[in-house]
């Protein structure tokens, strides 16, 4: 009778098999993948848009010692952006970065002083309004202050682009935080579980390879991952009008950018696993991970909206890059290679992550 050989590729796909039935009668990783980003996604697509800062750019030409540009800068609802080429503000006006441009310069024909040129984006119509409102006030106190002569007048136009919503903002943010947790909580207590049952070590009694298991493991959590990155992103789009500038090649950038962010995510989850002396242990380690870019990684407000002083520990983390790769993906419609440095900064990450968790994981 002949010996057939082993075949480590059946095995892979029977555990991968194996652990994603287990993974789908989870309550908690149904729970933490589908149910609580999807909550978030309800919930901000039924309040609709809305703001706390609104961007305007100086034009490159404008005169930056006036009192218009002096009076925005301690205008607290106005982030004043300078420094911008023309093609750079045109591009931000029709993806609806940015709420508006203004160029202010001296008239020197007659009153007032100075002409203050504003134009708008229909891409941000909320945040165009506000900024507006806020110019209006802005005049009227300049020009009635101790009642001078008339200090500028504004004169206003629209750039027509894409309506950017608030569900536009939210819904990455939330496939990037459902991605997190399945990669780190998921791993973590299924790595450990095996390790404390002894399953991995009964493992050691058969043919199977050790890179078979991690694998088969692997394969399982990016497919369920994958189905709850594809049904987040329908709910979006069919109910909410998710933009998906490019329609089905942008959902699959995006689903590629979820599998290399799920990836390194992974490799948080083999960390705690290895970390970790008992199962209590894991939630808060996890938690340690997880909470700080849940909150800071631009889940729900832009990372610029942020303290100065807390910005640059918001984008040291991985989940920040992911996040911004899928928002320009989505709805400025870049290709992965315009988003090469975010994936590269998720490789680095992946890369020390991961030699970390081989000095740290234990078998048994």
């Amino acid at each position: 009778m002949m010996n057939t050989p082993y075949n480590h590729t059946k095995a892979t796909l029977a555990l991968a098999k194996a652990s994603f039935r287990s993974i789908m009668r989870s309550p908690s990783a149904v729970v933490f993948t589908l149910a609580f980003p999807l909550i978030f996604i309800l919930v901000f697509g039924f309040l609709g848009s809305g703001g706390i800062k609104v961007e305007l750019a100086v034009a490159p030409a404008s005169d930056l010692q006036n009192p218009v540009i002096k009076a925005l800068e301690r205008t607290s609802v106005i982030k004043l952006t300078k420094g911008k080429t023309t093609a750079e503000i045109e591009q931000q006006l029709e993806k609806g970065t940015i709420a508006g441009v203004i160029e202010v310069h001296r008239n020197t024909t007659m009153q007032p002083a100075y002409l203050s040129d504003v134009t708008y984006t229909s891409a941000s119509m909320d945040k165009g309004n506000i900024l507006k409102s806020i110019l209006n006030n802005l005049m009227y106190t300049l020009n009635t202050k101790d009642l001078k002569p008339a200090v500028a007048e504004i004169r206003e136009s629209t750039v027509h682009g894409r309506t950017y919503r608030t569900i536009d903002f939210i819904l990455p943010g939330q496939l990037g935080f459902s991605l997190l947790s399945t990669g780190v909580f998921g791993t973590a207590f299924v790595f450990f579980s095996l390790r404390q049952t002894l399953v991995i070590k009964r493992f050691f009694a058969t043919p199977v390879r050790r890179s078979s298991i991690i694998l088969g493991e692997g394969l399982a959590r990016i497919g369920f991952a994958l189905l709850g990155a594809v049904f987040i992103i329908v709910i979006g789009h069919f109910f909410f009008h998710f933009t998906l500038i490019h329609g089905l090649v942008t959902v699959l950038n995006m689903l590629l950018l979820s599998v290399i962010g799920l990836i390194v995510f992974m490799g948080f989850g083999f960390v705690v696993s290895g970390v970790a002396k008992n199962e209590s242990m894991i939630p808060p380690i996890s938690n340690i991970i997880t909470l700080p870019q849940f909150l800071l990684s631009g889940t729900f407000f832009p990372v610029d909206n942020f303290p100065s002083w807390l910005q640059p520990i918001s984008r040291a983390l991985p989940l920040t890059y992911l996040n911004d790769a899928m928002r320009q993906v989505a709805f400025e419609g870049a290709g992965l290679w315009e988003v090469k440095q975010q994936i590269l900064i998720m490789v680095i990450w992946g890369i020390g992550i991961y030699a970390l968790a081989v000095r740290v994981f234990k078998w048994e």
